[in-house]
């Protein structure tokens, strides 16, 4: 009997690669047996049989064989007359079945089945991605990049499945191009207008926590617990652990020898600082440990409004504050208290940090201070203008300026 090859008839099928045997027989046999009972009214009497490996398909017309006068319903019945041009030997009351041909179908009929596999495969497709991916969210992938544009990245996975890299879920030194590999985290899985759009995020908290993860055993293992994640993607990141075993350093354990476990992380990050803290329900210890790497004094806490007063000693207010802030408002995130720093008036309340003039002298002048062990304004008068001339390598107007202006807070 003549039989349809499916892979030359229909070469879109080898372009799907998510769809496995069973799922394509069944696609192929429904999409027959749509036919079927809109040209004979039912399929109940037909056989639809698929052979997706030889890439072959039959259908077969099984009905009984009734005398010449008696057929009431040609769809599962045959005369007599008819069933003994099939096979001379057939008499009534047997079964006969009959192969359907390709070319009883017609043109047109033929091109909407070809239409209708198609778009039901694609629509199987499109949800059995939906729902992989839905299964993955929270966890981290490997793609290589096949597009770069100005808002987002098209990342393909291991599958061809296409994954969206936007550009605010990207860590601001991030830069890629075709055929890099990059990881992400992935952040959530959506359908516009059937299709699956699925959102990778390097900047998520839960992309931190599942790199801890794939580097600390003790971590994946549950002997670790990651308590608090906050970040500032690129800049700086604080994560609060702590271990139910007395026997485990928590800390140690994420740090590694020499740093060897938190090395790989921070590369992935972009060389993003990252505070591994011990957590404590002590909230003057968190928050003294959260402002690492500052030394505080001490702590006046407002349980009530969520607030925290921290005195520490001059030269440590820049340290907690750190670098753009970043330090300070971080650890504000993982407290849950909204932080203010104060200089210890106990230490010396009239020596000023150099890091609260930088609105009048510029960073770089401060940094050369610094270099000569010139923390505070005191420390720096304490020295004439030709030696901080000469062990600062700066201009004498530029230090004569600087002489001024810190002269200028304490009159």
């Amino acid at each position: 009997m003549d039989s349809i090859n499916l892979v030359e008839s229909f070469s879109e099928f080898k372009e799907f690669k998510n769809i496995d045997r069973e799922m394509m027989m069944r696609i192929l046999e429904d999409v027959f047996r749509s036919m079927l009972i809109k040209k004979y009214g039912s399929d109940d009497n037909f056989d639809v049989i698929v052979n997706i490996d030889k890439g072959d398909l039959e259908i077969w017309h099984n009905r009984e064989i009734v005398e010449d006068d008696e057929v009431e319903d040609p769809s599962s019945q045959i005369a007599l007359s008819e069933a003994i041009k099939i096979e001379p030997d057939f008499e009534v009351g047997e079964e006969v079945s009959e192969p359907i041909k390709i070319k009883d179908f017609g043109r047109r009929e033929i091109l909407s089945i070809r239409q209708n596999l198609v778009s039901k495969i694609l629509e199987y497709e499109k949800d059995n991605v939906y729902q992989k991916y839905k299964e993955k969210v929270g966890e981290i992938i490997t793609g290589e990049v096949y597009q770069a544009w100005r808002r987002e990245i098209l990342v393909l996975d291991d599958e061809g499945i296409e994954l969206i890299l936007p550009k605010s879920e990207m860590i601001p030194t991030d830069f890629y191009k075709k055929g890099d590999t990059l990881r992400a985290v992935v952040l959530k899985v959506e359908m516009r207008n059937g299709t699956p759009y699925i959102i990778l995020s390097r900047t998520s908290e839960i992309f931190l926590q599942r790199l801890f993860e794939g580097e600390v055993p003790e971590v994946y293992d549950g002997l670790i617990t990651i308590r608090r994640i906050v970040r500032e993607p690129g800049q700086r990141a604080k994560i609060a652990v702590e271990s139910y075993d007395d026997r485990i350093d928590p800390v140690g354990a994420c740090v590694g020898m020499k740093g060897s476990r938190i090395h790989g992380i921070v590369r992935e990050l972009r060389n993003e600082n990252i505070d591994v803290i011990n957590y404590t329900n002590n909230p003057t210890l968190f928050i003294s440990r959260s402002l690492s790497p500052a030394k505080i004094s001490s702590i006046q806490l407002d349980e009530e409004h969520k607030r925290a007063e921290v005195f520490m000693k001059p030269d440590q207010v820049s340290l907690a504050i750190g670098k753009g802030g970043f330090n300070i408002k971080l650890a504000g995130r993982l407290t849950g208290y909204e932080i203010d720093v104060y200089r210890d008036t106990d230490v010396d309340s009239e020596d000023v940090d150099l890091q609260e003039f930088t609105d009048e002298i510029d960073q770089w002048v401060i940094d050369q201070l610094h270099n000569i062990g010139c923390d505070t304004a005191k420390s720096v008068l304490a020295l004439s203008a030709e030696e901080i001339a000469n062990r600062a390598d700066l201009e004498m107007e530029t230090v004569q300026e600087v002489i001024r202006i810190l002269k200028a807070e304490f009159e």
